[in-house]
């Protein structure tokens, strides 16, 4: 009776609980967890990992020279301009209208392109020659050589139709068409990169155009571009619309680098910048090879900035133009070490009088379009 009684337990069913089984213990309750767990953390490290490389891709982007100038070979100066950037902040629109004389129209005709409007942007190398500089890119070149790429609006058929006309020849390298034009007594080699960029040289070295050619087909990558250029592109500030690099050879001919040897004694590399932020932020910094040798060019151009002051001051009689008082408020410069560093902020109507000035005094200046390609100019007018 007793066992009959106590040995057999009733479930309590009415309150809900219900018996554990013997063979049920903790470890069953966490399993279904840790496998979670195994399969969310490879997961997460894939998603980690991913956004590392994408980040790290993103800050050798930033700290890249753009791409046009990157597919660039090696020279002695290199220039960007950023026209895309320029047009977004309205500055184009600031500046005087451009007049087209009869062969940059007929330019625009045969070829749909017309550079202050389809123009995004433009990167140029600059080759010294030799006479300039030891080692200079050009080789025995008597003059600078050039080579260019251009980003735009390309009407592609257009394009290809003009310099089948134009060109003397046509060589096919890696699935690419050279276009060989003779202009003044040296051939420029232009090649079509793809819907929206062309590239350009008039460097004797028909492997100077293929090696553009071989970049452009390799994406251009963060690591690839002349080491010159990536050794200062670091220097040059951030959403800059437009910079040189360059090299500069005090004791080469006058005619290569002009008045400069005034300001140099010695070989330098010099980094110039500009920014649109409401005003047109102009940086120069020059990179010396001692410490002395910023300070006395330092000094020199504080002596410059003086004699301006001083000759605005005495021709001055009646009020001062707002906006020439306001560049010449902002020039500064400073020395750092061993570089010289001369910041300004230009007023959009000061940069406007200035153009507008140039326009009324060089009649030649009319005709050609910002940004625009001499050499392209030139081959039209040439046929």
């Amino acid at each position: 009776m007793l066992a009959r009684r106590f040995g057999r337990q009733r479930k309590p069913r009415a309150c809900g609980f219900t018996e554990r089984s013997p063979k049920t213990g903790s470890g069953d309750i966490i399993e279904p967890s840790l496998v979670r767990v195994k399969r969310t953390l490879p997961i997460l490290l894939v998603v980690l990992l991913v956004a590392a490389a994408l980040t790290l891709v993103w800050q050798l982007r930033k700290q890249a020279p753009p791409e046009p100038a990157r597919l660039l070979p090696s020279g002695d100066a290199f220039v960007y301009v950023n026209l895309k950037w320029v047009r977004r902040v309205n500055a184009i629109n600031q500046l005087p209208a451009v007049i087209h004389d009869p062969d940059y129209e007929r330019f625009i005709r045969d070829t749909g392109f017309q550079f202050e409007r389809d123009l995004d942007e433009a990167a140029f190398a600059v080759h010294y020659p030799e006479s300039w500089r030891p080692g200079g890119t050009a080789g025995q070149s008597p003059e600078p050589r050039f080579s260019e790429v251009f980003v735009g609006q390309l009407d592609g058929d257009k394009i290809r139709a003009y310099l089948k006309k134009t060109a003397a020849s046509v060589d096919n390298y890696n699935g690419s068409d050279i276009y060989n034009i003779p202009l003044e007594g040296r051939t420029l080699r232009v090649a079509i990169l793809g819907v929206d960029s062309v590239a350009l040289s008039n460097h004797p070295n028909p492997l100077v155009i293929r090696g553009i050619i071989d970049r452009n087909h390799k994406l251009a990558s963060p690591f690839a571009g002349p080491a010159f250029l990536r050794q200062y592109y670091k220097s040059v500030p951030f959403a800059s619309l437009a910079w040189v690099i360059a090299r500069v050879e005090p004791n080469a001919t006058p005619s290569g680098f002009g008045n400069l040897s005034m300001l140099f004694q010695k070989s330098a590399s010099v980094v110039v910048s500009a920014r649109y932020l409401a005003a047109l932020h102009v940086r120069a910094e020059a990179f010396t090879s001692s410490n002395d040798d910023a300070q006395t060019l330092t000094d020199k151009v504080n002596a410059f900035l003086n004699l301006f002051h001083a000759a605005e001051n005495s021709a001055a009689v009646a009020p001062p133009d707002p906006d020439v008082k306001a560049f010449f408020e902002s020039l500064s410069v400073s020395a750092h070490g061993d570089r010289a560093v001369l910041t300004a902020a230009i007023p959009p109507g000061f940069v406007k009088k200035v153009l507008e000035a140039e326009s009324g005094s060089s009649p030649a200046a009319q005709g050609t379009a910002p940004g625009a390609s001499p050499t392209l100019a030139t081959a039209t007018a040439a046929k």
